[in-house]
């Protein structure tokens, strides 16, 4: 993500005709800038959509063979074996079962994200500049890793809301297709089908169940995510010798950078990834939460099995992630008429 974010440039204004009144160019600097802020965040949350959808078109298959490793419908142990033969079974179409419940969900989920990111930017930055002059604060203002940090889990929170459902759903139809291919019957025709069934069995809650482990997963998650990302970036910035506040970097140093990132969330985020599945696959009644999940997890396969699918979350974080954010870079650059 653009580090641009962390700076705010103060306009030009022209001098009033009071000179007995020296505050007035700073009262107008100050109604000035919302109408900027208002524009960052549109260009935030339109480039985080055009980046959701690179990362879902380019690391679906490896999230379904994760969610079939997870949830015992795994084939093989083999990450490679299991693609090969959900594509000699199934086709194209089979590596990308179930795709339509995240791409619907995904770029409006990372238009969230990254929109949530930058507004968490501006929290953390307000209480930074708390009691600060005017010129203070019209000076560049960087922000630390750890006010990236907090800005990192503020994003998870509002992000929920789309995420929760949307794995849900995902989840049972990719759990469905392993079924289909043992010989099942597939209980749901579709995305929307999935979700008006869970609406008429449960409610709101059974649509929303897992909810909990996906804040577990995303809140530590999301914080490894946006500040490995933008650690990288000033470390390779000053390997390059560019200047953070005004310098851009190669898109080859944007992918390894959102690529590394994806890596440490994932790193993070997969135990309670596994819980999620588990307690979003298994038939109602089963467990009683989330605790409940973790201790037959334990009982039956160790602490082993809390880091089940940890090959192609990783596998599938590098490439997946490393196409989102040279995606929000690519749009943030084509919506520069926005600034």
């Amino acid at each position: 993500m653009s580090s641009t974010s962390n700076t705010t440039d103060i306009p030009a204004v022209a001098v009033p005709s009071h000179p007995t009144k020296p505050s007035t160019p700073a009262i107008e600097q100050e109604k000035e800038a919302p109408a900027k802020k208002s524009e960052s965040a549109i260009k935030s949350f339109i480039s985080g959509g055009v980046g959701g959808a690179c990362a879902v078109l380019v690391g679906h298959p490896l999230d379904l063979v994760k969610v079939r490793m997870q949830t015992g419908g795994a084939s093989s142990n083999s990450v490679f074996g299991m693609l090969s033969t959900t594509m000699r079974n199934e086709g194209i179409r089979g590596l990308y079962r179930g795709v339509s419940a995240p791409l619907t969900a995904v770029s409006p989920m990372f238009a969230v994200s990254f929109w949530s990111y930058d507004m968490g930017q501006r929290m953390v930055k307000a209480y930074g500049q708390n009691g600060m002059s005017e010129e203070e604060k019209a000076a560049p203002y960087t922000l630390s890793m750890g006010e990236i940090c907090m800005a990192g889990a503020f994003s998870a929170i509002p992000t929920t809301a789309i995420m929760a459902p949307s794995e849900r759903i995902k989840c049972l139809l990719q759990v469905q297709a392993n079924e289909v291919e043992k010989g099942g019957k597939a209980r749901y025709s579709g995305m929307l089908d999935c979700g008006k069934s869970l609406l008429k069995e449960g409610g709101l809650a059974s649509l929303y169940k897992g909810t909990g482990a996906t804040l577990l997963r995303d809140i530590p998650g999301t914080v490894a995510y946006f500040g490995t990302y933008e650690l990288t970036k000033r470390e390779l910035m000053k390997m390059q010798g560019i200047d953070p506040n005004n310098g851009q970097l190669s898109l080859s140093a944007v992918l390894f950078a959102g690529g590394f990132a994806g890596m440490a969330c994932w790193g993070i985020g997969i135990p309670a990834d596994v819980l999620k599945s588990r307690l979003q696959t298994a038939p109602e009644g089963k467990y009683s939460g989330l605790y409940d999940v973790y201790k037959a997890l334990i009982k039956e396969e160790g602490y082993a099995g809390l880091f089940k699918g940890m090959r192609p979350a990783l596998i599938r974080a590098f490439p997946a992630n490393a196409a989102c954010f040279l995606g929000v870079e690519v749009a943030k650059k084509a919506l520069g008429f926005m600034d």
